[in-house]
């Protein structure tokens, strides 16, 4: 990296710069897109407005990061906060607190709440609730239905919304569009890219004999593969008809992944931190009920379908699907337990984990947090350290061992199924526009989350 040129061009031009800043984070391995190397980064008013060598400048705050990776700010483009109506197991202020402690700064929330969020209304309640509430930045998804395929294109456009959110298969919550017309008609009206989550309904319906009480490892033989790639195959296809941008939600099987390469033209992909790293049927035998998602845990081969779609570049972002449930939720008998498991505060360091492992360079994991949501969504001013945009940062120590520890989690569902996991790389910082909101394990700032804003509803904010 040529770090260098940047600091000599600061010193420079040193003259036609104010000298004093509201902070500067010294002395940190900054990623971005001059690549990996030593620097400063000043911050004015929220705001990156210097890097390169700051030695000399004055500040109001000096951060020391010597030793430290200061990465763009983590966006986790798919969290479930379960407020309203499901308070008892998370809400937008635990779950954005889960959220900063584990590294991330800015969520997309989705809307299969209770009231749904499907109307302008219940979107505006929840911008309401989250702003200054939540500790990191949001935006909220529109839930795509039957009955509000019209508004679509003005409810998709709205202040905080993240843009349209369809189940194409049941999970959890009472939103579905499992006709082909109706989501034919959803994508002959959206403009910005929809996210999708991709299994059968008929395929599920029709196997639900599959299931075997007591037995959650039938999960994953209930909603096979083929439900989803059946599911994919018709997105994909539809997608084209009408010109739309998909976003297909937490990949799971190779076949849609080898599938989705050859789409990329309407389709982007997300993959979880689950999907990646946990395998059937080790897992339900250690975790039981609490390995329970949609769309399920898969086998070893699945799992290296996944990691070869992130090698060639098929996959363009990571979502932990934080889908928190109690303990005395799981604890029912399968099939009566609920899918779904936390992962918003675990995602940065099973990732960097991975990241020391070889299986993935930094820069990519970069990519798959940080620049591909900016790329894809069109976020303004976040998702890259660079002059001008949100002084949102991600810092990590890259040899920090620690393991994972149910203490540890901020959840109000207090469990993890990374539970005892040994991971190398730990996030030590998370900064909100120029304020630390966590450092070193503890939450140090106020709540002062805001709505992310986006390139195509600018006009809109």
């Amino acid at each position: 990296m040529n770090r260098g040129a940047a600091c000599k061009h600061i010193k420079d031009k040193g003259h036609s710069l104010s000298k004093t800043f509201d902070s500067v984070f010294k002395g940190g391995t900054v990623v971005n897109q001059d690549g990996v190397g030593r620097g400063d980064i000043g911050v004015r008013d929220g705001r990156i407005v210097a890097l390169g060598d700051l030695a000399t400048a004055d500040a109001g705050e000096v951060i020391d990061a010597t030793g430290l990776h200061i990465l763009p700010g983590v966006i986790d483009s798919q969290v479930h906060f379960r407020e309203p109506g499901g308070e008892h197991k998370e809400d937008l202020e635990s779950g954005s607190r889960s959220a900063i402690m584990g590294g991330v700064t800015a969520v997309f929330e989705m809307p299969n709440t209770n009231p749904l969020t499907t109307s302008a209304d219940a979107l505006a309640d929840k911008v309401k609730r989250a702003t200054n509430r939540m500790y990191c930045d949001f935006a909220f998804y529109v839930g795509g239905t039957r009955e509000n395929i019209a508004d679509l294109p003005e409810l998709e456009r709205l202040p905080g919304a993240a843009g349209i959110k369809v189940f194409i298969g049941s999970s959890t919550g009472n939103l579905l569009v499992d006709d082909e017309a109706s989501l034919s008609r959803i994508l002959s009206v959206i403009r910005r890219r929809a996210a999708f989550h991709s299994e059968d309904e008929a395929r599920l319906n029709a196997r639900e004999s599959a299931r075997r009480e007591g037995d959650p490892s039938s999960h994953s033989e209930w909603r096979d593969g083929k439900a989803a790639m059946i599911s994919t195959e018709r997105l994909v296809r539809l997608a084209h008809e009408h010109g739309a941008r998909v976003h297909v939600l937490h990949i799971s099987t190779a076949e849609e992944m080898a599938f989705l390469a050859h789409h990329k033209d309407v389709a982007s992909v997300e993959v979880t931190p689950q999907h990646l790293t946990l395998t059937t049927p080790e897992i339900y035998e250690r975790l039981g009920t609490y390995a329970q998602m949609n769309p399920p845990l898969r086998d070893a081969a699945h799992q290296a379908g996944l990691w070869e779609g992130l090698r060639l570049g098929t996959i363009d972002v990571l979502g932990s699907d934080h889908a928190p449930h109690t303990r005395e939720e799981k604890d029912q008998t399968y099939p009566a337990s609920p899918s779904g498991m936390p992962g918003v505060q675990t995602l940065v360091p099973v990732m960097l984990d991975h990241v020391n492992a070889g299986r993935l360079s930094l820069e990519r994991f970069v990519d798959l947090t940080s620049h591909g949501p900016n790329r894809l969504f069109s976020i303004a001013g976040k998702g890259r350290i660079a002059a001008g945009y949100d002084a949102d940062l991600t810092i990590v120590d890259m040899a920090a061992k620690k393991k994972i520890d149910e203490s540890w989690i901020a959840s109000k569902c207090g469990w993890t199924p990374f539970e005892g996991r040994a991971v190398t790389g730990w996030p030590v910082g998370t900064v909100i526009r120029g304020k630390r909101a966590m450092w070193d394990g503890e939450i140090v700032g106020a709540a002062t989350g805001q709505p992310v804003r986006f390139g195509e509803a600018l006009a809109r904010g």
